[in-house]
């Protein structure tokens, strides 16, 4: 299996355990990992034997900015299984960050790292 990665998109949502994130929202960023088939592309150099990643970016993007969970495990569980959907995907690798996460003197970010196939 081969691996096509986009890094960095960002969106606007409203999960999160306590009720202001909920209601205020956060920045979340996510890293993607799609395990595709990329031998017949790499030969044709036709797009329509890949898998066209923009559609893997509108997913991320329309779950975190319209779905409101308590967990973002269960936000990213919802993409992964989303992008696992999708013709061509045999394996997705989401790594979901919450960029600014409500904790007194933590500067950090919190992310959840997951595989499904």
């Amino acid at each position: 299996m081969d691996f096509i990665g986009v890094t960095g998109i960002r969106a606007y949502g409203y999960t999160g355990y306590l009720e202001e994130e909920r209601v205020l929202g956060q920045w979340f960023e996510v890293d993607l990992t799609i395990g595709v088939e990329l031998w017949k592309s790499g030969e044709s150099d036709r797009i329509e034997d890949t898998f066209d990643y923009r559609q893997a970016i509108t997913i991320v993007k329309h779950h975190i900015e319209n779905d409101k969970f308590a967990l973002i495990e269960r936000l990213a569980h919802v993409i992964a299984q989303k992008i696992l959907s999708l013709e061509k995907v045999g394996q997705v690798r989401v790594k979901l960050s919450k960029l600014n996460a409500p904790i007194a003197h933590f500067s950090g970010k919190i992310t959840i790292d997951i595989t499904r196939q």
